[in-house]
């Protein structure tokens, strides 16, 4: 479900995806992953969290639980994608990969343009899809978790050894990668 609407919820998890433009595998190609965990550090100490996630080469999927005072989950993605776009542009330009750069100029839409849009690192809008009970979390958790073993993706022997997902810290209680963020799950007993 792109969002084009206003996500006014708070209190409540959200299922997020956010893709780079065109599916281009921006995250490999600019070894973009710690910045998404920086992303997730700033989420959670404006008192948000994060109960699971998966950085896939090109896309990422996460729940995001967006505690009551909180701005809204459209503007805390809003502002993620923003600064992103900015650090990514500036690694393809450190990388000199002109051909990139010149793909995501090209394809920022004219009225964009005129605002002052030099890029298009993400697709406009995300999919934004509010989690309301246990059954339909739990969904997405395992959806998200099972992500880089599933269709074209091979990104590791066992879902739960990708480095770039939670899945490693519900499964087996560890953290693959990030030493410095701990999931916090007090909303999956919310929906309990």
């Amino acid at each position: 479900m792109p969002t084009r609407k206003a996500q006014k919820d708070t209190e409540v998890v959200f299922y997020i995806t956010i893709t780079c433009y065109d599916w281009i595998s921006l995250f490999v190609v600019t070894d973009f992953y710690k910045e998404i965990y920086k992303w997730f550090t700033i989420l959670k100490s404006k008192g948000n969290q994060i109960n699971g996630y998966v950085i896939i080469p090109n896309h990422l999927h996460a729940l995001v639980y967006v505690n009551r005072t909180s701005t809204s989950i459209n503007k805390l993605v809003g502002n993620g994608k923003r600064f992103m776009a900015y650090e990514i542009v500036t690694r393809l330009n450190a990388l000199n990969n002109q051909e990139l750069i010149q793909r995501l100029q090209t394809a920022v839409p004219v009225q964009e343009r005129s605002k002052g849009k030099l890029h298009e690192v993400f697709e406009l809008s995300f999919d934004c899809k509010p989690c309301y009970d246990k059954k339909f979390f739990l969904q997405k958790l395992d959806y998200i978790h099972h992500n880089p073993c599933s269709g074209k993706w091979n990104l590791a022997d066992e879902y739960v050894n990708y480095p770039h997902s939670s899945a490693g810290f519900y499964d087996k209680g560890v953290q693959v990668y990030m030493k410095w963020m701990i999931i916090v799950c007090l909303s999956i007993y919310r929906l309990m």
